[in-house]
């Protein structure tokens, strides 16, 4: 009774030019549709799906460098429970992968139950380092560029959103992180990475600014896609990259491409120094040149 007597109160306070009332509420928890599904959890083996039913596409062996590929210098040492969380294969996919790999001599285990690579790993990468052209050819450049300027240089190909570095001289280790060829760095925030980036083909470009995710390493580091994109047109506008401080404090760094007889960029060349003793008019006017 009380509630059909407040309905009518309401028609006829409408009807009587009164704004009506707000419709109530309803909390979302009782609203199954807006509620959002958990979205899985991305793993490295999951990156194989793509491939699912292609014949020609080894899945045992794709496990098998992921297995490998999970080892880092944080994480030298896993256990199998621990390497299959890592990937996300399965563990018996991972016990197979590890022994197959200790057979073989690349792997091995150390203090009871943790697996290690083994040094015969170092084969397949000086299997690349001496059969790439660009490498052997960068590395006697490098060195005698280290020699006359007593700097560190280097040489970088990008591999999916990261620079690989491929040849390398140090003369003092400025970084916390200690690099060799191999090591890997976002491009984003890096002057190599930089370089590569804005001479990528547009349509590849683009893939890229729309997947990329801008870790703020440091205060410094470029935190939108406009303002990497503007970043990356001045590098082609003046030919090189200069990025200071934006993946280390204290690190300042400048890189120029590297030019295939076709007119290709393939690579990039750089030398990375402190930010207090090489200051940015001197690495313009003195290193640049070197470099190009």
């Amino acid at each position: 009774m009380i509630l059909a007597t407040r309905r009518v109160a309401q028609r006829t306070s409408t009807a009587a030019g009164a704004p009506a009332p707000m419709p109530a509420l309803v909390p979302t928890a009782i609203e199954p549709a807006a509620v959002a599904a958990p979205s899985a959890k991305s793993t490295p083996s999951s990156t194989l799906d793509e491939f699912a039913g292609d014949p020609n596409f080894m899945t045992s062996l794709a496990r098998g460098l992921l297995v490998i590929q999970s080892f880092t210098p944080q994480t030298p040492q896993m256990t199998i429970s621990q390497l299959a969380a890592k990937t996300g294969l399965s563990r018996a996919a991972v016990r197979r992968c590890l022994y197959t790999l200790s057979k073989l001599g690349f792997a091995g285990i150390e203090e009871g139950s943790r697996y290690t690579l083994l040094p015969r790993m170092l084969t397949l990468s000086n299997t690349y380092a001496t059969s790439n052209s660009l490498s052997t050819s960068a590395q006697p450049i490098l060195e005698r560029m280290s020699a006359a300027l007593h700097e560190s240089f280097s040489v970088a190909t990008l591999d999916g959103d990261d620079i690989v570095y491929i040849a390398r001289t140090t003369v003092s280790r400025v970084m916390s992180v200690d690099l060799h060829i191999g090591s890997r760095l976002p491009a984003y925030c890096t002057s190599m990475g930089r370089v590569l980036l804005a001479y990528l083909p547009v349509e590849q470009l683009e893939q890229y600014l729309a997947r990329v995710v801008l870790v703020p390493h440091t205060p410094r580091t470029v935190n939108s896609v406009e303002k990497l994109r503007l970043a990356l047109r001045n590098v082609r506008r003046h030919g090189y990259a200069l990025v200071d401080q934006e993946y280390e404090i204290g690190l300042r760094s400048l890189a120029v491409p590297v030019y295939a007889p076709s007119g290709r960029v393939v690579a990039t060349m750089n030398l990375s120094g402190s930010s207090p003793r090489m200051p940015v008019y001197d690495m313009q006017t003195r290193f640049l040149p070197h470099l190009r």
